[in-house]
């Protein structure tokens, strides 16, 4: 089974209630996209920051869950951080790609860049994710 149909076969809750689909997925690169929707906006008809972080978390979990080491058993967030670039609008398809930074034995590192469909970098988020 590929490292996608993985990722597709165990969806989490969350990232079906948002609308995030993963639309490739390897070692060295996780990408997924949301459809920016009313109900994940704040004022102004943006995206929320909190939709945004939570969208990089699902696509850095889900990069760490492909790459655990033999006889893990799962990952959790341990540590995030986010860096809001631009805003996100109605309508607007967001491309989140998770790609490593350190990928260790008891903790993985992914930096997560959210951008637009012009490019533009809504946000960078990066995490440590810790192997259970």
């Amino acid at each position: 089974m590929s490292k996608l149909a993985i990722l597709q076969t165990n969806r989490m809750p969350l990232a079906t209630l948002m609308g995030i689909v993963f639309v490739s997925a390897g070692d060295d690169e996780v990408v997924a996209t949301m459809t920016v929707r009313p109900d994940l906006c704040t004022a102004g008809s943006i995206v929320h920051g909190g939709a945004l972080m939570a969208l990089a978390d699902t696509v850095g979990a889900a990069a760490t869950f492909i790459n655990l080491p033999a006889g893990a058993k799962g990952t959790t967030t341990i540590e995030s951080k986010t860096n809001f670039l631009a805003s996100g609008p109605v309508g607007e398809t967001l491309t989140a790609t998770a790609t490593p930074v350190h990928r260790g034995s008891r903790t993985q590192v992914w930096q997560t860049r959210i951008t637009r469909a012009d490019g533009r970098a809504v946000a960078l988020v990066t995490q440590t994710q810790m192997v259970l």
